[in-house]
């Protein structure tokens, strides 16, 4: 049963309000809205369900309209349950700020002359890059939505890109194997490309702004079968994390300073990042790891940025900003990992607790080619080549939904910051916004004249970006 809170569950029509209160009777400011046609049965079901709560809370229980009430009492007198029970009714508080979805788009911009295989925007939401087949990365006006700067430099196709946390680094890395550090602010190389890897580059991940400001070391993975962490300030390849057989396919550094690597040998890998040491291996997936995701991404990914959109003067004022953001939103839990594979199976771990999963997720028909955490931690969802996006829920791995109305291949998945609407890319040309509380489709985009490749929300919330095989790159707004 699901309790909203804020402002959006207000002046919703022809529902039965019930209202928390405290044992005195005051209101907590938290509603529950019933349909106004539920019948019996539904209500039956859901006073068992809050019967059976077993958190023993103090809150007393309004229902606002008199036939249910009277309902209630039969039922419950029919139990034999005392009226003067307390019901218990646990709800979790939503995002303070509210996305609207997307539903238009606001421009189509041309530029590069082949493939776009990447777009994503900066961590305060402001600016925005991409990488393409034609071997540049491009950088985009938001304001006026129009290239700004093209970055020349790579010999080969630029497979990934990646922001620092801090905004003042942007990183890319290309199928020949070489990375190149970008200014954001004049689109010129820092310094030369960076060599090391011997073949194409598969991930990107910066260290978080809360251990380290400013950024300075960001992490890669390649087909060669290792990862390295690079540091800007030295321009060299610091550490090489060799021990997978195959190819590394992804990696993400954690916010408790772990990084984490996902490769062909079918293994994930832990390690610590002062001397690149393995720590944990953790093992269950029958085929190729595609897809890493940490509870933690869209905190560790924005750094100090949030809805806010507060500037810092001072590397140690935002390093500070961003341990309270960390801190505030893992809680007492440990760091959760969950993994996608060409086995169709998805596994959550807790990898600082225990190098076994915590559940094994199955449905998905076909790979599962990206994984992707809610911001609040409370979702997953994943992208499939079985053209299905399918919702668990992020603590407990358990089965949600599965949206369906994509007739290609799903790519790639991004959520909106208040995690209540999900986005996926696809190989049948559209992008399809998804509606997590009612679980249905919100909005259909289509537009691009061929299959969309990346997806981005950005971290204000305020745009999507997508980019795919027709070259354009696509600016959405709500």
């Amino acid at each position: 049963m699901e309790v909203e809170v804020g402002e959006e569950s207000r002046g919703l029509n022809n529902n039965v309000m019930c209202q928390l209160a405290d044992p005195e009777g005051t209101p907590l400011g938290a509603s529950m809205y019933l349909p106004q046609s539920v019948g019996t049965k539904e209500l039956q079901q859901m006073v068992n369900k809050l019967l059976n709560n077993e958190e023993k809370l103090p809150y007393a229980f309004y229902i606002a309209d008199h036939e249910l009430v009277v309902q209630l009492g039969d039922y419950l007198q029919k139990k034999k349950v005392s009226v003067e029970k307390v019901v218990t009714i646990v709800y979790q508080p939503q995002a303070v700020f509210r996305i609207r979805p997307v539903n238009r788009c606001s421009s189509t911009i041309a530029g590069h002359t082949e493939a776009v295989l990447s777009v994503v925007f900066s961590p305060d939401g402001q600016q925005l890059a991409s990488g393409s087949g034609d071997t540049t990365v491009r950088l985009w006006d938001l304001n006026t939505q129009t290239p700004l700067f093209t970055c020349t430099g790579h010999k080969n196709w630029v497979l990934c890109i990646a922001w620092s946390p801090d905004g003042k680094h942007l990183v890319s890395g290309s199928k020949s194997g070489e990375l190149q550090c970008w200014d954001p602010l004049t689109g010129r190389p820092s310094g030369n490309l960076l060599t090391g890897h011997k073949k194409w580059i598969t991930g990107i991940s910066w260290e978080p702004v809360h251990l380290s400001s400013p950024c300075r070391r960001f992490v890669t993975s390649s087909k060669d079968g290792d990862a390295r962490i690079w540091d800007v300030t030295l321009r060299k390849s610091v550490i090489c994390l060799s021990g997978h057989t195959l190819a590394v396919t992804c990696v993400k550094w954690g916010g408790d300073g772990f990084i984490y690597t996902g490769s062909q040998d079918c293994t994930i890998k832990v390690w610590e990042t002062t001397q690149g040491k393995l720590i944990r291996e953790l093992k269950g997936h029958g085929h190729w790891v595609n897809s890493l995701a940490l509870s933690t991404e869209y905190v560790l990914r924005t750094g100090a940025f949030d809805h806010t959109h507060k500037q810092y003067s001072s590397p140690e004022e935002m390093k500070k900003a961003a341990i309270e953001r960390y801190n505030k939103m893992k809680g007492n839990a440990p760091e959760r990992l969950v993994s996608g594979s060409d086995d169709f199976t998805m596994f959550l771990w807790e990898p600082s607790v225990s190098k076994h999963p915590k559940t094994r997720m199955t449905g998905h028909q076909q790979l599962v080619n990206h994984v992707y955490f809610s911001p609040d931690g409370q979702w997953i969802a994943s992208a499939s080549f079985d053209k299905s996006v399918k919702l668990w829920n992020g603590i407990t791995g358990k089965f949600v939904a599965a949206f369906r109305g994509h007739v290609g291949p799903v790519y790639q998945i991004s959520w909106s910051a208040d995690s209540r609407l999900l986005l996926s890319g696809s190989k049948d040309s559209t992008l399809k916004v998804w509606d997590v509380r009612t679980q249905k489709l919100k909005q259909d985009l289509p537009g691009h004249a061929d299959e969309v490749f990346a997806v981005d929300w950005s971290p204000d919330g305020e745009k999507v970006a997508s980019g795919g095989r027709d070259k354009v790159l696509k600016l959405w707004m709500g």
